[in-house]
C-alpha cells in the first residue's frame, strides 16, 4: 500500500513538473531580450480576451511568443513584427489599436458619451430653472378656493 501511495505521489509530481514546463528563449544581446519582452507585453492573446502574450497560458500565446522569437532572431524589427501579427490577427492583438476608419469609435466613443452626459445634465439643468410656479390672479384664486369649498 506505501509503495502504491509513493508511485501515485511521484507521478503526480512529475505531471505537475511537466505542465508548469517555462519556455526560456536565448537572444543574443540583451537589446533582443527586452525586445521581445516589450513585444510580448504590448501585444494581446486572441484567446485570453484581456491578457497579454506574456502573461497567457494559452497554447495560441505560446505559440506567438516563439513566432516573436523567430522574428527577432532573423532580424525584423518591431513594426514588422507587429504588422505581421495584425496582418493575420487583425487590430484585435494590438492593445493600442491604430486610429483608423474601423477604431474610430473605439478611440473616440467614451468622448463621445462624455459630452453627450455634459449636455444632458445641462438642459436639465437650464429647464429646471424656467419652471418657476405660476402666480394666480385674484379671480382665478377666488374660483379655485370656490371648488375646493363645494368638494368638502
Amino acid at each position: 500500500m506505501r509503495k502504491i501511495i509513493l508511485i501515485l505521489i511521484i507521478s503526480s509530481a512529475f505531471v505537475v513538473s511537466v505542465n508548469a514546463a517555462i519556455v526560456v528563449y536565448q537572444f543574443d544581446n540583451e537589446s533582443q531580450q527586452q525586445r521581445f519582452n516589450d513585444l510580448s507585453d504590448q501585444l494581446r492573446c486572441p484567446m485570453c480576451l484581456n491578457s497579454n502574450l506574456s502573461g497567457s497560458d494559452a497554447p495560441i500565446a505560446a505559440d506567438l511568443r516563439a513566432e516573436i522569437y523567430e522574428q527577432i532572431i532573423d532580424g525584423r524589427s518591431n513594426d514588422e513584427i507587429i504588422d505581421f501579427l495584425t496582418q493575420r490577427y487583425g487590430d484585435f492583438i494590438n492593445y493600442r489599436p491604430p486610429l483608423n476608419s474601423g477604431t474610430f469609435l473605439l478611440w473616440f466613443g467614451p468622448l463621445f458619451l462624455l459630452l453627450a452626459g455634459i449636455f444632458i445634465v445641462w438642459r436639465i439643468g437650464k429647464n429646471s430653472q424656467k419652471l418657476q410656479p405660476l402666480e394666480l390672479s385674484s379671480e382665478e384664486q377666488k374660483k379655485l378656493n370656490t371648488l375646493l369649498e363645494n368638494k368638502k
